[in-house]
């Protein structure tokens, strides 16, 4: 074992690699993950991989079974149906989600689920749909439904204000600072015609990431019972304020329940959207909405479907939809043999537990950050600029296994993000850059403002292209991510990576290594770490 394992070993045994799991995480790569020998995968914010065993139980499932339509009446359609009853239990249990007070609707993906209630939801011209800065474009995307009806919309900065005053409720210290709040005046829609007569009949709705998937910075949940239960405070001086005892919250938990699932018994939000193969990589095309069973029965759907109708007739305007809330929200057939496969992936979850997942990919994340802030240039520039982590701002909750940089020559410009990208890839190192789908996260770290951003769309910038760098700055950043099959090997290879390629000439210190300038508290242990990192 070499002297860096040992350090890192002696700092974090008790949290990285499962020591109490059935497998630690040399048995899980040798015999779960054969596939990944010579390949290091740092791209699960966007996809994480799926178990060979997982896999392997996948098949001989739906190969000793027979899974019928379970709309059908049949012993196979019966047995499927049940499949499907209790994987929707399973996905409740994840997020402590009490089955007298939620249902879970399953969706062909969370952006499925994110777009379901931004059609759904009960906007009129007196509703405000408010969202964080940091959130994905598949949040962003229902501000068009809100808009169309009349509503408004505000981006927000979240914000912690320490206190010291150990008698203040939690849910005051938090504040959030608007951006400017728009209407479209062409989607005015009077109040009988929006059928909004009073403030009682109105609804608005809060939306935030519980990690943000472009820094890995972690919100506080207490934003839920913030807004629903205390929103006098929060709202504060804002123009729908009146509107305070009507807000409802969504959750987008795509990135953040791969590590740390929101408690919903704690923390009941209306509505929380996740994805699967984000948690254990298969199967993909399938998602979630878990939304309280109150909230359900105010959405207002039009279309229905083959399984969301008790009955209707074909020459006449008359149908009669479903009793059930999934059956209502659930079109066509359901994704049986997908959901089917969600028990063998949450199997695999819940023998390593979330808790133990989490703890071993934070050990990961903070040797990798370290290691990273270590970094300087001959001339003693910092070759890294990290992003996240604002002690003032809700961040402070922590991180998520993600880290977004961007690296600097050592005259100050900049590398191009897709520079680092290809030389990863050469390198055998799979990555992930740009803007990750999150502008308002991307523009908020990168100091860019509206006109940058116009001015870079009038230079022909568009998502996913090769214009990294626009007027000597940059228009995304590289972005590398854990996952729970992930291991100090992988990590230590991107930091050596990083060494040789970008910052090949360090500024020598003592011993001839790099030393960590900053150290990161381990919420589990209060513990510190101070990395040396061999150069190359």
């Amino acid at each position: 074992m070499d002297e860096e394992k040992i350090k890192f070993l002696k700092e974090f045994g008790d949290d990285y690699g499962y020591p109490n799991g059935p497998k630690n995480i040399d048995e899980i790569r040798a015999t779960e993950f054969k596939r990944l020998n010579g390949l290091v995968y740092l791209d699960h914010a966007g996809a994480t991989l799926y178990s060979e065993i997982q896999m392997e139980a996948v098949l001989k499932d739906l190969t000793s079974n027979v899974y019928g339509n379970p709309h059908s009446q049949s012993d196979s359609g019966a047995a499927t149906s049940e499949i499907v009853r209790a994987a929707r239990q399973q996905v409740l249990d994840y997020c402590n989600a009490p089955p007298k007070d939620y249902n879970c609707i399953f969706t062909s993906g969370a952006t499925a689920a994110l777009k379901l209630v931004g059609e759904a939801f009960p906007w009129s011209d007196e509703s405000c749909f408010m969202y964080t800065m940091e959130n994905h474009n598949s949040v962003l995307g229902i501000r068009e439904y809100a808009l169309n009806k009349g509503a408004m919309a505000c981006a927000v900065d979240t914000a912690f204000e320490k206190c010291n005053d150990l008698t203040r409720s939690n849910l005051a210290s938090i504040r959030l600072t608007q951006h400017p709040v728009y209407r479209r005046s062409t989607a005015r829609f009077s109040r009988e015609k929006s059928g909004a007569n009073s403030s009682d009949t109105s609804y608005n709705l809060f939306a935030f990431p519980s990690e943000c998937n472009f820094s890995g910075s972690k919100f506080s949940l207490d934003l839920v019972k913030t807004v629903k239960e205390d929103s006098e405070i929060v709202l504060e001086g804002l123009p729908y304020s009146k509107h305070r005892r009507c807000w409802m919250v969504l959750i987008d938990a795509a990135k953040g329940c791969a590590t740390q699932p929101p408690d919903l018994s704690k923390y009941p939000a209306d509505f929380v959207v996740i994805s699967f193969y984000k948690i254990f990589g298969y199967p993909s095309g399938l998602g979630a909405l878990i939304v309280r069973s109150e909230a359900a029965q105010l959405l207002k759907k039009t279309y229905f479907s083959g399984g969301t109708v008790a009955a209707s007739i074909a020459d006449i305007d008359f149908f009669r939809k479903r009793e059930s809330i999934e059956e209502t929200f659930e079109d066509g057939t359901q994704s049986f043999l997908n959901i089917a496969s969600i028990y063998h992936g949450f199997k695999i979850i819940n023998s390593l537990t979330v808790s133990a997942i989490a703890r071993h990919t934070s050990t990961l994340a903070i040797y990798a950050r370290n290691a990273l802030l270590s970094l300087s240039h001959e001339n003693g520039e910092a070759v890294c600029v990290l992003y996240g982590g604002d002690a003032a701002t809700i961040s402070s909750y922590g991180f998520g296994p993600t880290i977004a940089f961007n690296l600097k020559r050592p005259d100050g410009t900049w590398f191009g993000y897709r520079e680092v990208e290809k030389l990863a890839s050469l390198s055998g190192i799979q990555l992930r850059t740009g803007c990750f789908c999150n502008p308002g996260a991307c523009s908020k770290h990168l100091g860019l403002s509206h006109l940058d951003i116009l001015s870079n769309i009038e230079a022909g910038h568009v998502c996913w292209d090769e214009n990294d760098i626009l007027c000597g700055k940059p228009t995304g950043a590289v972005r590398i991510s854990f996952g729970y099959m992930s291991t100090f090997e992988d990590a230590k290879e991107f930091i050596h990576f990083i060494v040789k390629c970008f910052a090949p000439t360090p500024r020598p210190v003592k011993n001839r290594c790099l030393s960590a300038l900053k150290s990161i508290s381990m919420s589990s242990k209060g513990c510190l770490l101070v990395w040396q990192i061999i150069s190359a």
